[in-house]
């Protein structure tokens, strides 16, 4: 059961509602999700500007599955929806692509590095070995890569712990448990 209750479009504080807005314009609707977050318009904005910025770096399948991997290693259902929808209907990854990068692979050796990577960075906390980094080098990442690999860890291990704290209701189709993949 939710522990906070998504904003209905009234109680969104003014200084959130212009970033909320551009979200529901663009995926057409209002994530339970975004509008929980939106209580606080610091740090509601604070994680969308992070997001546009990172949705530059490297390619939507590597993100996705960059996502997928930390999600599920979080055990956060509700960004694991997110994700496997994402990937499926944006990135165009196919399904065996979905549930390898939920195991922390894929089917490229070069975003199988990078997601193995960002694996290990957070399952270890960031004390990963010389020969983790030098796998994701060899594949072809630069040291800004390397950094972004970073960000997009700590960006979606945010999103990863609100929605786990806070339980919003899922609005994206369910997807099946770790145990199950």
């Amino acid at each position: 059961m939710s522990r906070a209750i998504a904003l209905k479009p009234e109680q969104v504080p003014a200084a959130s509602q212009p970033t909320l807005d551009a979200f529901t314009r663009n995926i057409g609707f209002t994530p339970n999700m975004m509008a929980t977050f939106a209580a606080s318009p610091i740090a509601f904005n604070a994680w969308a500007t992070l997001l546009g910025s990172l949705s530059k770096t490297l390619d939507v399948k590597t993100r996705d599955s960059i996502g997928l991997a930390v999600s599920e290693v979080n055990g956060c259902n509700y960004c694991l929806t997110v994700h496997s929808f994402t990937a499926e209907h944006m990135a165009k990854l196919p399904e065996d692509e979905i549930i390898l990068a939920r195991q922390g692979h894929a089917n490229d050796p070069k975003r199988d590095a990078a997601v193995r990577f960002a694996r290990k960075v957070i399952e270890t906390r960031g004390k990963v070995d010389d020969a983790d980094v030098k796998a994701v080098r060899d594949a072809g990442y630069t040291e800004a890569n390397l950094i972004e690999i970073i960000a997009l860890v700590a960006m979606y291990s945010l999103t990863n712990f609100f929605n786990n704290v806070f339980d919003p209701e899922q609005d994206f189709p369910a997807v099946e448990p770790a145990g199950s993949i």
